[in-house]
């Protein structure tokens, strides 16, 4: 295992689609969304420990989180646990990363992974990010991991890539498009060169550094005025003080939409950002009807196609309920129409609004 490798495991998120299940207090990267006994952290920690070092992780959270990340990776010292304090999108995130990996290792090749994405095929991830990161070794390229859509997805982003695929898969990059209507989303799948945005990515510490200070010079000035603090008192004042300077900005929009040293390896290893229900229900076992269960005491009569997500001890009896989202947390239960799911934000948002924060 190489001493240089570093991974960032970003776990700052709200994760407010998956509500009522995820909530402020508890967000989904610390719960046990699929039911295997795992937290999406956990598997995250777990997916990666074959190529880096264990005390070479860090988990970027905001500060409210803390006792959650020592409580379910216990491994770490809580030096390896970055503290957000305020929520300031990835490319905030990525820069305190590298501001603590600088003072390590000017050598480092670092894995950038979201804590909450479902891999499928871990062992084809492995071999992709092992290759990944021979491939930009000692070079300024910026490397993202790119899946070939098999639908339509309007939750994703895209990657479209240049016609030159070069070797092992990867390619330049074109162009970036967040999101898009289901009209080109369509567009993109059928058009052959466009690939799902992972949010996974894969550099050197010089290569990052260099674009901070091409793209978000602002960024990468504030990170660097605290270069000589040393004790960890000092430390968290500087953060504390310079964060709410950061721009709210995505390492995406930032940096790669705008430099020409970025490439996508090409692969497929069962992904899923998990972001919704939806997705969820997508990358879910199902019963002969096509539904979801997640709880040990459901019971099911004429229904198709629903998510149903309970506590294991309570009975839930379901009748003549098709194509339904229902979660069952500790105060709150949701009954939605899977197509509508969307409309969770406005839940959350009326819940606000009527001042019923408790809930959220």
């Amino acid at each position: 295992m190489n001493s240089n490798i570093y991974c960032v495991i970003m776990a700052g998120g709200i994760g407010s689609r998956f509500w009522p299940l995820s909530k402020r207090e508890s967000p989904k990267q610390f719960l046990d969304i699929l039911g295997t006994g795992r937290t999406l952290i956990q598997m995250a920690f777990e997916r990666f420990s074959s190529v880096c070092p264990q005390e070479n992780y860090y988990i970027v959270t905001n500060e409210d989180y803390k006792d959650l990340v020592l409580e379910q990776l216990p491994m770490l010292n809580p030096e390896q646990v970055l503290l957000e304090p305020i929520m300031r999108n990835t490319a905030p995130c990525i820069a305190f990363a590298n501001y603590k990996i600088k003072q390590r290792d000017k050598n480092a090749r670092i894995i950038i992974s979201p804590a909450d994405h479902l891999i499928t095929n871990e062992t084809e991830f492995l071999n992709v990010i092992n290759e990944g990161l021979n491939y930009v070794n000692n070079t300024d390229k910026l490397l993202t991991l790119g899946l070939k859509p098999n639908r339509p997805e309007t939750g994703y982003g895209y990657i479209q890539v240049e016609n030159k695929i070069l070797d092992l898969g990867i390619s330049k990059v074109k162009t970036f498009t967040e999101k898009p209507n289901l009209e080109l989303a369509k567009l993109f799948v059928g058009s052959g060169d466009f690939f799902w945005n992972s949010g996974i990515f894969i550099w050197s510490l010089s290569a990052i550094d260099a674009a901070f200070k091409d793209y978000l010079p602002d960024i990468e000035s504030l990170f660097s005025s605290g270069e000589n603090i040393s004790d960890e008192a000092s430390e968290k004042e500087f953060i504390d003080k310079i964060y709410p300077e950061c721009p709210n900005i995505s390492i995406d929009y930032g940096i790669l939409e705008k430099s020409d040293k970025v490439y996508v390896f090409c692969a497929d290893f069962g992904w899923s950002d998990l972001g919704t229900w939806g997705s969820l229900y997508i990358r879910s076992n199902k019963d002969e009807a096509g539904n979801v269960v997640q709880g040990d005491n459901v019971m099911l009569y004429d229904s198709e196609n629903c998510l149903i997500n309970v506590p294991k001890e309570k009975l839930v009896v379901v009748q003549g309920i098709n194509d339904y989202i229902i979660v069952d947390s500790e105060d709150t239960l949701l009954i939605c129409k899977k197509e509508n799911e969307q409309d969770i934000k406005t839940f959350i948002g009326d819940l606000k609004v009527s001042q019923r924060n408790k809930f959220i």
